[in-house]
């Protein structure tokens, strides 16, 4: 063969290639190198059809060896830094497109391709000039433009990366690549509507878009459309089953959708594709925290960062971990890392909120849970957790405002307040059962996942099964320790199922002794929780937690039990379809207020709360001085946490102590800023700061023997004192209470029910104040009151542990009487026999 035959052959490999004949017109290449070994158009020509042929390793030797035949062939180098840049040799890409500028400076595409090795490299900056240079040798150049607003997303600069991308769009239409990447900045911009649309065009314009497809699915997460979403990232994954950026998106719906078991196996799958994913590493984090399987989550987020240091979104997760890991310290530090990279993460500032709560620090929570709600208004329950932090430093500005703000907000279905911070604030029991329902639709629905529970037999002992992160010294234990060791165990099993903190205190103790067996449940996921439970046989579910602190209400969404009761933690509805009773008393849930709960009523005859005889009252005593209060003068004190304070009832507290000369109201110091912001507002309102006094925290018994230097314990509204109006009460304190409507505000009421003390209740404003302020002037009643209260203490049913557990076994066995017999829950009244 001639010269001008390989000619001719090497002219029909060009037109082949340009018809998608790639494999036909590699073929053409290789034989007319076989006539002409060092025909550098040919050498350099076959590299480019094995580039797009994806063999990148063959085209790099084509590149090479027409660089041996000519050194200064700047297409060559830059042909040949694209073939490094696909076998991830980074630097030597760089390298060679650098060589390629230098042969000619002009050569706008390799600037171009220089920019998205600097890109990959993380030298995001050198990127941008490297892309500008590009831009400024070919203005036109469309895929530049969008390749300069990948880069400026990088860097955070997210209303000039559009701007790239739609120059990019409007110099070229149909550039499928460049309307995606305008999704992906609209999807930052949490523009998601917007996004989806882009991602759509991109679609229409190339229908086998895999990142378009992926991308559209998550804008379809972030729109609310978890199933749409689930097609759009399955449309992908047909067209290429190992696209690791699919199954992790598609991970991140089935995680939404609290499918944690198949969330992880995608990103173990999206890892199995590309073991480099951080994202994937990160995202697997956040599932195995879901899980309860703490230190791997802290692993995998570790794994993300070891990978991408600069990864924010790795940082925030590791912070989570840590923060159920009660490593706060160490949380805190990973949350700030993950703002320093991301300033605008609102989930970062949200959840570092709960973890310096837990630090004791309610103040800087508030700022931080400020700063979230000023990126994302509307992000889940964080306007309540902002409210209820600023009411725990009783911070009282703007309140009013902000609570009509949250109540609007809950009247449009919006998830503006988790059920518990809403109870302080507002004395409307069907308001509470709506926010409650958002929250159980929204954080822990139904699910079927375990299937049904078979119909149980009768057999000769209930199980009964007890569900807590409090079976330590906690209020709770306080409370039912004597009830659940006067539990009849000829006919109850009682089974526990704990989750809270290590402490093998004397109360963990006594309460793990009263079942017959105990099983710390910490590292379980919630589904596992509701299996073991099945496997148990547990006949009647007990939550004691509801949606208070450390709860798990996802427990029951499983199924642990045929019938589920949620007691004493959450004084409210739960308003979810998997909990059969609340038990309560007639005080608490009054005949006539049963529609303001989806549970149906179990009703104990005398109050619902348990409380433990033997209790003890440190014999240490505490002088006025030592506690300093005045050596003389009137004191009323309340004991509550400082969020249970509303302004209205400390004016309320305000007059009272002005109408009793000499008087000093001694209160719960939570925290210095409750303290400090309490005297200022009392200042403001004419009272002398010095007559609010502030006990710091001591050992459970000496608190309550400090109760016998307080007159009277003056309680809030609407959520009154619980577990510290017991305390007041076995003390010897007499305490006032209003009552309202919601089963918060009456707790108190049940308590001086229970005791005989009628009244000491009061149902306004008016009557409280009333009532306080003559007690206070007539020592004779008060003494007399102290008495009656002495002695009722020891012969009323309010602190008769053992007579608690009688009636609640007889109201266990009328719910599972009506289970047997195939009959629907329904309201119980239990008799007091």
């Amino acid at each position: 063969m001639n010269s001008s035959q390989v000619r001719a052959l090497c002219q029909q490999a060009v037109v082949l290639h340009q018809a998608g004949r790639l494999a036909e017109a590699e073929r053409l290449y290789v034989q007319a190198l076989a006539y002409e070994p060092n025909n550098i158009e040919a050498h350099y020509n076959r590299g480019v059809t094995l580039r797009d042929l994806d063999r990148p390793a063959e085209a790099l030797a084509s590149f090479e060896r027409s660089l041996q035949l000519m050194p200064h062939l700047a297409a060559a180098h830059a042909n040949r830094g694209g073939a490094l840049q696909t076998l991830g040799r980074l630097d030597e890409a760089l390298a060679s497109y650098d060589r390629a500028i230098s042969f000619e400076p002009g050569f706008a595409f390799a600037w171009n391709n220089r920019g998205l090795v600097l890109k990959d490299l993380k030298r995001l900056h050198e990127a941008l000039a490297s892309f500008d240079k590009a831009i400024s040798l070919q203005p036109s150049d469309a895929f530049a433009w969008s390749n300069r607003g990948t880069v400026l997303r990088d860097l955070n600069r997210l209303d000039e990366a559009l701007a790239g991308h739609d120059r990019a769009i409007e110099l070229q239409p149909g550039y499928a690549h460049a309307w995606n990447n305008r999704g992906v900045v609209l999807a930052d911009l949490r523009r998601p509507g917007e996004a989806l649309a882009s991602y759509d065009r991109a679609i229409s314009l190339q229908p086998g878009h895999l990142d378009a497809w992926n991308n559209r699915g998550a804008a379809l997460l972030d729109l609310h459309r978890p199933q749409d979403a689930l097609a759009s990232i399955e449309k992908a994954l047909a067209f290429n089953s190992r696209f690791a950026g699919a199954w992790n998106n598609r991970g991140m719906v089935l995680g939404a959708l609290k499918c944690w078991d198949e969330a992880l196996t995608d990103y173990d799958k999206a890892l199995s594709f590309n073991p480099a994913f951080a994202a994937a590493w990160s995202n697997r984090s956040g599932v195995l925290k879901e899980q309860r399987r703490l230190d791997e989550a802290l692993a995998s987020a570790d794994r993300a960062i070891a990978l991408d240091s600069n990864y924010a979104f790795a940082w925030h997760n590791r912070g989570s971990a840590l923060r159920e890991l009660k490593r706060l310290d160490e949380a805190i530090a990973s949350y700030d890392r993950a703002v320093a990279l991301k300033p605008d993460l609102a989930d970062a500032y949200a959840n570092r909120g709960p973890a310096l709560w837990d630090l004791k620090l309610p103040g800087e929570a508030a700022i931080s849970f400020g700063k979230a709600l000023a990126l994302e208004p509307d992000y889940n329950f964080l306007f309540g957790n902002y409210l209820r932090s600023k009411m725990v430093i009783c911070d009282w500005d703007e309140l009013g405002e902000n609570i009509d703000k949250c109540f609007a907000a809950i009247g449009l279905g919006k998830k503006a307040i988790t059920p518990f911070a809403l109870l302080g604030l507002v004395d409307d029991p069907a308001l509470h059962k709506s926010a409650a329902r958002i929250y159980a639709d929204s954080e822990c629905p139904a699910t079927s996942a375990l299937g049904p529970i078979s119909k149980r037999d009768a057999r000769e002992k209930l199980r009964i099964g007890y569900y807590s992160s409090d079976f330590h010294h906690h209020a709770t234990s306080f409370l039912i320790a004597e009830m659940l060791e006067a539990h009849d165990t000829d006919r109850f099993e009682l089974h526990g199922f704990f989750w809270g903190p290590d402490r093998q205190d004397g109360m963990r103790q006594r309460i793990s002794e009263a079942f017959a067996t105990f099983r710390d449940v910490r590292g379980m996921s919630d589904r596992d929780i509701a299996r073991l439970s099945r496997e148990r046989g547990i006949d009647i579910a007990v939550d004691l937690k509801g949606y208070t602190q450390d709860s798990r209400p996802g427990i029951f969404a499983a199924g642990c039990a045929p019938l589920q009761l949620q007691y004493l933690g959450y004084p409210g509805s739960m308003s979810a379809e998997y909990v059969d009773y609340v038990i309560a008393d007639k005080m608490v849930i009054p005949p006539g207020s049963e529609a303001n709960f989806t549970e149906k009523i179990l009703r104990l005859p005398y109050s619902y709360q348990p409380n433990d005889s033997r209790r003890k009252i440190s014999e240490k005593s505490y002088t006025r001085q030592e506690a300093g209060l005045p050596a003389r003068g009137f004191v009323f004190c309340c004991f509550n946490n400082n969020y249970k304070i509303l302004p209205e009832t400390f004016d309320i507290w305000i007059r009272i102590l002005k109408s009793v000369d000499g008087s000093v109201l001694w209160l719960l110091e939570d925290n210095v800023l409750a303290g400090e912001n309490l005297r200022r507002y009392a200042a403001t309102h004419g009272l002398d700061p010095s007559r609010l006094i502030f006990a710091g925290h001591l050992p459970v018994d000496e608190h309550l023997t400090r109760h016998k230097l307080a007159d009277l314990f003056l309680d809030t509204w609407p959520y009154n004192a619980h577990t510290t109006a017991s305390d007041a009460l076995w003390a010897g304190l007499p305490l006032i209470t209003r009552t309202g409507k919601s089963f918060a505000s009456r707790v108190a009421a049940s308590l001086l029910s229970a005791l005989d003390l009628p009244g000491l209740i009061t149902g306004s404003e008016e009557e409280y104040e009333k009532l306080a302020i003559s007690l206070a002037k007539d020592p004779a009643r008060l003494a007399l009151l102290r008495q009656t209260l002495s002695d009722n203490r020891v012969t009323a049913p309010l602190f008769d542990g053992k007579l608690t557990a009688r009636h609640l076994e007889a109201g266990f066995n009328a719910i599972w009487a009506r289970y047997q017999s195939g009959l629907s829950p329904d309201d119980i009244d239990v008799g007091l026999a």
